[in-house]
């Protein structure tokens, strides 16, 4: 027998999934939460700043919230750039790729002469310190590596690995920063870096092959540094103790994974509460930076947990959508590129607080406190948003309904199409996508414009392709036309 709530249930599902997709389907969705995201992010980790560095700050002979201030000054100064991002036209973005590169490049070697810093503190030579700023050159190398890529690979299609196609240009410029950052001795920021361009060459198009290749390489890396004895070393070997449950060397090498785990543990459901953690006193250290999370779980419980690993897959959705949205290949891969770097910094560093990888010391991206890092993360998810911005369906919707709120009163103009082609243009024969045609460039025109080629032609727009059945059909009727046919019963033509 079929009951009320039987027949209900499926239309209730079925208005749900109109719902949704009607919501998906509104252009500018992806500008919109990627904004969202990004500010919630960046709240949070000003609220978990000043919570988590109080007792840091005091100790290191400063005020309390000396730290906190200094990290809310780096956040202001990323927002400016997140500001300047959205104004900023893609071709100029395009056009200043490859001095970025030459720029990280030259970083990167001046960081390994007697100008670097931080071997004696932390164990690598990765940092310029200026003043009261530090500035970590593979934090830029990161970033415009995506950017240098999307660029050079647009419109490329990976056929043969031989030396002439860019892939293998890419490749050995990669490899190449990838040896710099290695000689610092990050190899944290190394494997991070590694990640960012295999996720670009991947999705430019590379081979499978060519991914699986260098993930065994990476393993047979990590064995090399498992068995080379060291701190690294012993990071693995609490990595492995850990995962069994038996951390035998609490007060040593595996101090700061065991006082993690005991933060997350203390947290339990609901967490101790803001400003309430009880290892941010001296127990856990780097509490403000690399085991920021483990504040988190302590004083938010999961529910804050889950909100953080909620609000980094929502950032990896709809970067990846607007990937998959956007008016050419140059912008589909920059996207693409940053949406991944962002999102796998974040796994790689939750992975290591909770246990599923061993520590690296890479940063939660926008949450743990930070100089350039903070700076350049938050400046780079403003190109997100400008892809994001720049999709055709939400350009069609900025040029018919106006620009959103949040553009008006931060003075962002109306985003227009790049009409620049050359960089999506196919690059060699070897290299020509299928149908030998370059990849056609997403366009938006407003619903309500009107083309030169409509206004001659009235209401026929000349502009839209025919069909072969239509184009013979007028064809005949220009060499027969049709004779007009009078009608009898009132005597007029029709």
């Amino acid at each position: 027998m079929t009951t009320a709530t039987d027949t209900r249930s499926p239309n209730a599902r079925e208005r749900l999934g109109t719902f949704i997709n009607y919501c998906t389907r509104q252009p500018g969705l992806d500008y919109l939460m990627i904004r969202i995201v990004v500010l919630v992010l960046v709240g949070l980790g000003v609220v978990m700043a000043f919570s988590s560095s109080m007792t840091w700050s005091v100790a290191g002979g400063e005020t309390v919230f000396s730290s906190a201030l200094r990290q809310t000054g780096m956040v202001a100064v990323g927002l400016v750039l997140f500001w300047v991002a959205l104004k900023t036209p893609m071709r100029l973005v395009r056009k200043s790729a490859v001095w970025l590169l030459l720029l990280s490049i030259a970083l990167l070697v001046a960081v390994l002469t007697p100008l670097g810093s931080g071997r004696e503190e932390v164990g690598s030579q990765s940092w310029f310190i200026i003043g009261p700023l530090s500035l970590q050159p593979s934090e830029l190398a990161r970033i415009t590596i995506v950017l240098w890529g999307a660029t050079y690979l647009a419109g490329a299609r990976h056929v043969r690995t031989r030396l002439s196609s860019r892939f293998v240009h890419f490749m050995g410029v990669a490899g190449f920063m990838f040896i710099l950052i290695g000689l610092q001795g990050d190899l944290g920021m190394a494997l991070s870096f590694a990640v960012v361009s295999g996720f670009t060459l991947l999705f430019a198009g590379v081979k499978l092959w060519i991914i699986l290749v260098a993930l065994a390489v990476t393993a047979v890396s990590m064995v090399g540094v498992f068995l080379g004895g060291g701190f690294r070393s012993a990071r693995f070997h609490t990595y492995f103790d850990a995962l069994f449950g038996n951390i035998t060397e609490t007060q040593s090498t595996g101090f700061q994974t065991y006082q993690g785990y005991l933060s997350l543990a203390d947290g339990s459901l609901a967490g101790v509460g803001l400003g309430q953690s009880r290892a941010k006193w001296f127990y856990l250290p780097e509490a403000k930076n690399d085991f920021i999370f483990a504040i988190i779980g302590e004083e938010l419980g999961l529910w804050g947990g889950a909100l953080v690993i909620g609000l980094f897959a929502l950032l990896g959705a709809f970067g990846l959508r607007a990937a998959l949205r956007a008016q050419n290949q140059f912008q589909a891969l920059l996207a693409a590129g940053l949406t991944m770097g962002v999102v796998s910094q974040a796994f790689i560093n939750i992975s290591y607080v909770i246990g599923l990888l061993p520590v690296t010391g890479v940063q939660l991206p926008m949450i743990s406190a930070g100089g350039t890092s903070a700076i350049i993360t938050i400046g780079t998810m403003g190109l997100l948003a400008s892809v994001a911005r720049h999709e055709p369906e939400a350009i069609s919707a900025m040029q018919n309904y106006g620009r959103p709120l949040f553009d008006r009163l931060l003075g962002i103009g109306e985003p227009v199409p790049d009409k620049d082609t050359s960089f999506d243009a196919p690059r060699r024969a070897e290299e020509t996508p299928r149908r030998h045609a370059a990849p056609r460039e997403r366009r938006a025109t407003p619903v309500t414009a009107r083309t030169s080629a409509t206004r001659r032609a009235g209401s026929v727009d000349t502009s839209r392709r025919t069909s072969a059945r239509e184009t013979s059909r007028r064809g005949a009727e220009y060499r027969y036309p049709r004779r007009p046919q009078t009608d009898t019963a009132r005597g007029r033509r029709r």
